[in-house]
């Protein structure tokens, strides 16, 4: 969704679960609006109640979407009665399985994977990419407008999300969290903007890091507050870069244990969305 909206949507790293939420991309031109919508990826044995709301913001997909879009990256292992694929194939809309990081294998292996998948479900396209080099992104949201059907407006022009500014300076700490921490303090972790003060070209923002214990909140913050200083500078960087301005970035560390199983915590996280 970021190299077809050109604009950073949705979180990156090379751990699994980076995406927690269902986030909108909107892609507006003369000719058409289109509204993408990246989920995270499917929890099949969940621990928690965040993993069932993360499995909910993946079905939910099949029950609004005019295209479904399978991405998957040439390591990637599905069993025949994985609950995603028996979804996609009772869907009755067209159905893409995109292969992403194609620039990773050879060309042999990019075509077993496109037979061997031919043989599991009736895609209506099937196309590699890269979508970090760009190859192929062009044909693939070619073929998506090809295929999506007419239908009304229903963003403004000039609107790339549906998601507020906080959710994505939210996202880009918890990114970096992921890009800096190690075992399981990324994935003890959320993020909370508590307030964000426009003062002429300066933005001061206080963020909130949730962890489920004392231990992980001692790591996150390092001897002497190294770690965390690090994660601010870092931050602030990245979300300079997104809201064009100079920013203040104060953060926080709170114990809440077991958050991941508390509603109402989930819900003002944005989970119950």
């Amino acid at each position: 969704m970021n190299a077809l909206i050109g604009e950073q949507m949705s979180i990156t790293t090379f751990k699994p679960q980076t995406t927690r939420h269902r986030i909108r991309g909107i892609l507006n031109s003369s000719e058409f609006q289109i509204v993408f919508s990246d989920t995270p990826g499917y929890v099949v044995d969940p621990a928690y109640k965040m993993h069932e709301k993360m499995n909910r913001f993946v079905f939910g997909t099949f029950e609004d979407a005019d295209i479904l879009i399978l991405l998957i990256g040439p390591g990637d292992k599905y069993e025949d009665d994985h609950p995603l694929l028996k979804a996609i194939k009772n869907s009755t809309c067209p159905k893409f399985l995109v292969i992403n990081k194609v620039d990773l294998v050879s060309d042999q292996e990019v075509l077993f994977l496109i037979d061997s998948w031919k043989d599991r479900i009736n895609f209506t396209e099937i196309i590699p990419i890269s979508a970090l080099h760009h190859n192929n992104t062009d044909t693939l949201l070619r073929l998506v407008i090809q295929h999506l059907p007419e239908g009304p407006v229903y963003f403004p022009q000039d609107q790339i999300s549906d998601k507020p500014e906080r959710f994505f300076i939210s996202e880009i700490i918890r990114e970096q969290i992921f890009l800096l921490y190690q075992q399981e303090i990324p994935y003890s972790c959320e993020v909370a903007v508590e307030s964000f003060r426009e003062s002429g070209d300066l933005i001061r923002i206080e963020a909130t890091i949730f962890v489920n214990r004392k231990t992980q909140k001692s790591i996150l913050i390092g001897k002497g507050g190294t770690a965390i200083k690090k994660l601010g500078i870092q931050a602030r960087r990245k979300i300079e870069n997104f809201v064009k301005k100079k920013i203040f970035l104060d953060l926080h560390v709170k114990v809440r244990e077991n958050w991941r199983n508390n509603e109402s915590l989930l819900d003002r996280l944005g989970y119950g969305q």
